[in-house]
């Protein structure tokens, strides 16, 4: 189990995280989101040992993160890994054993050749997308107890997505590995992530069950017969509302059936459901926060 306690942090001069609280349980799948700026890269880093907190502790199964049994555990992952001109994925995966003496070479050239990536190649010579299966491949292959990725899915085409997720699902599965992700594709996150955490305003403003979280909102298109004031659906949990001429599209906070009966009453022409999911909730989560999306 991975602890953030009472978590602060600054970079040059400016704070960044204020009294980040966080629990990532064993086996969970965690999607970490935010808005560009939020400090969802900067959090990676302090989790992984990059960066030294200014203020709070961190504790991987019960060590401090500057432990070095502890960031034994934990691979990371950033969003653009440094390499040289001549790297080759073959001495990419020599230097890795230096850190990891346990890295399975067998589980990497499995992956290289699902990826269809050649070790003796140099790394420069590779897309970015395909810069990101080689670590992917070598991310897998140490077997970590806790995986951190960094903006995970870019540069990936739908195909490598695919066998990415795949690929993390198994490692969950067969190693017991926790994953905490990072993205902006909020679509791919919901896939496979049981969990989030959502960073605003240098803090976790919500987090939990993505399921959960994601059924505490619905989302109806309205017509009625002529034109209507807003004003109808004073006394409603409105989340958010869009008019246009006699028709509306609305998210409310409650269960689905009390919803759809207290919007009946209107006496609309039509309610129809529609449906929501993780990216709608983030859009509806951050515009309640005072940000115009």
């Amino acid at each position: 189990m991975i602890e953030i306690k009472n978590l602060c942090h600054s970079l040059g001069g400016k704070l960044i995280l204020n009294d980040i609280n966080l629990t990532l349980p064993e086996g969970s799948i965690m999607g970490l989101v935010g808005i560009n700026g939020a400090g969802k890269t900067t959090l990676l880093r302090l989790i992984s040992g990059v960066y030294s907190a200014d203020e709070g502790e961190i504790f991987c199964d019960g060590l401090p993160i500057g432990d070095e049994k502890a960031r034994e555990r934990l691979f990371f992952l950033p969003d653009d890994p440094y390499f040289t001109g001549h790297t080759t994925g073959k001495a990419l995966f020599e230097l890795y054993r230096v850190f990891y003496p346990d890295i399975d070479r067998k589980v990497f050239l499995e992956y290289m050749s699902e990826f269809k990536l050649d070790e003796k190649k140099p790394i420069r010579n590779f897309s970015k997308g395909m810069r990101r299966q080689l670590y992917i491949a070598l991310a897998l292959s140490v077997k970590p107890k806790y995986l951190l990725l960094d903006e995970a899915f870019d540069g990936l085409d739908p195909l490598a997505r695919l066998s990415f997720k795949r690929a993390i699902n198994q490692a969950a599965e067969e190693y017991g590995t926790t994953v905490i992700i990072s993205s902006h594709s909020l679509r791919e996150l919901e896939d496979f992530c049981d969990s989030y955490a959502l960073i605003d305003k240098m803090t976790i403003a919500s987090s939990g069950d993505i399921a959960e979280r994601v059924n505490r909102y619905c989302k109806f298109q309205l017509a009625f017969f002529e034109d209507f004031s807003e004003q109808i659906f004073f006394g409603l949990p409105v989340i958010s509302l869009e008019k246009t001429g006699r028709f509306a599209r609305i998210v409310l906070e409650g269960k689905e059936d009390d919803m759809k009966k207290a919007l009946e009453k209107l006496s609309p022409a039509i309610v129809e459901q529609m449906p929501m999911d993780f990216e709608e909730m983030f859009i509806r989560e951050v515009e309640g926060r005072g940000y115009k999306v």
